[in-house]
């Protein structure tokens, strides 16, 4: 997977679609989480899970790539538990701990119907949604596939 150049810069070609899309900062976390999970455990579905959570403590998925959070810290439940035990709902990289005001920001730049009325929960479920067909529409533009593993990591 992602293994970076000797200017500490990851591979473009061995990043996710969604990363291809955000900022160099956003590839070099992820890449480098990537490297020390799959020196440690391996390649494959862990060392993602690992380099993922790495981003997600950092950055939040907005459409079809990562931004920089205003703070750092656990995305969702999920995140907050931690451990290869997790417990609790998982977000899709949106940041489910953000204020409601910070989540109805995101869903008016989502061009999400009916956000003024919905709860906190009701936003991240409809970013969530929101985040998946971006993302996927944007695949099909470029006429790429992207992986399984990818798909279900982010």
């Amino acid at each position: 997977m992602p293994k970076t150049t000797k200017s500490g810069q990851p591979k473009k070609r061995e990043l996710p679609e969604t990363l291809l899309r955000s900022s160099p900062k956003a590839q070099r976390t992820f890449a480098k989480a990537h490297d020390a999970a799959a020196e440690e455990y391996g390649e494959g579905e862990r060392a993602h899970r690992v380099a993922y959570a790495a981003l997600k403590h950092s950055f939040e998925k907005v459409g079809d790539h990562w931004e920089p959070k205003a703070e750092k810290g656990p995305s969702d439940e999920r995140a907050r538990s931690g451990g290869p035990r997790a417990t609790g709902r998982k977000a899709e990289g949106v940041d489910a701990n953000a204020s409601r005001r910070h989540l109805y920001d995101i869903a008016r730049r989502l061009g999400i119907h009916g956000r003024s009325t919905m709860r906190k929960e009701e936003l991240v479920h409809a970013i969530e949604k929101a985040n998946r067909r971006r993302t996927a529409a944007g695949g099909a533009e470029r006429g790429t596939a992207t992986s399984r593993s990818m798909r279900v990591s982010e």
